[in-house]
């Protein structure tokens, strides 16, 4: 049973590559591997129950392939970089027009929201995790929201895999930028305890001063 759910899954997969989120079916899906389409049914209730599942499936099997390697970075653009070959890995295998299907098919698809919500929301937790490591001792550490930066990463990086579809220089001119923020807190981080203090107490003034207005 379990291999058989296995196999609808990896069909499900290689149908939404092919034809898309508009053209997915039962028949389409069970076609893929020659099986009967009331496999669907018996095995997932419906056939958003199968994306739903195979779209889980696959988010823990990317997150699985990337945990060690996030697991190495040392700095945010070390971080960067790492988002950047995990896009173009993901690219070339075909698993950003997935993530576009799974995202358009979310429109209709109320289960297929909320588990894509839900696989949005693992990759912020791992990403959250590196930040929190990477901001330890940091001058601006106070300063941030780490949960909502990882957040804001998550949504840049899936905004740009799909930006790339339409504009591939401006989401290259936009990696560059996120590169030269990256670049930016390392500068931050190699000024030394003295001036990380000055820049600690005038962010903090700026931020008092924000809030006072």
């Amino acid at each position: 049973m379990g291999d058989t759910r296995e196999r609808l899954m990896d069909a499900a997969i290689s149908a939404l590559k092919r034809q898309g989120i508009s053209g997915v079916s039962a028949r389409s899906i069970a076609g893929e591997i020659g099986a009967n389409q009331a496999l669907v049914f018996y095995h997932f209730k419906t056939v958003e129950g199968l994306l739903a599942a195979a779209a889980l499936r696959e988010t823990g099997l990317r997150l699985e392939r990337y945990r060690e390697r996030f697991a190495q970075v040392r700095s945010l653009r070390e971080l960067l970089t790492v988002g950047q070959e995990l896009h173009a890995r993901e690219r070339a295998e075909g698993n950003v027009a997935l993530l576009g299907q799974f995202l358009a098919g979310a429109t209709g698809y109320p289960q297929l929201a909320d588990v894509s919500a839900e696989a949005l929301r693992l990759w912020t937790a791992e990403i959250e995790a590196v930040l929190g490591r990477l901001f330890v001792g940091h001058p601006l550490a106070e300063f941030l929201d780490l949960p909502g930066l990882a957040q804001a990463v998550t949504a840049g990086f899936v905004g740009l895999e799909l930006y790339e579809g339409v504009d591939p220089a401006g989401a290259a001119g936009a990696f560059g930028a996120l590169d030269q923020l990256g670049l930016l807190v390392e500068v931050v981080d190699g000024l030394g305890p003295v001036v990380s203090r000055a820049v600690r107490a005038t962010v903090r003034r700026q931020v008092r001063n924000n809030g006072a207005e």
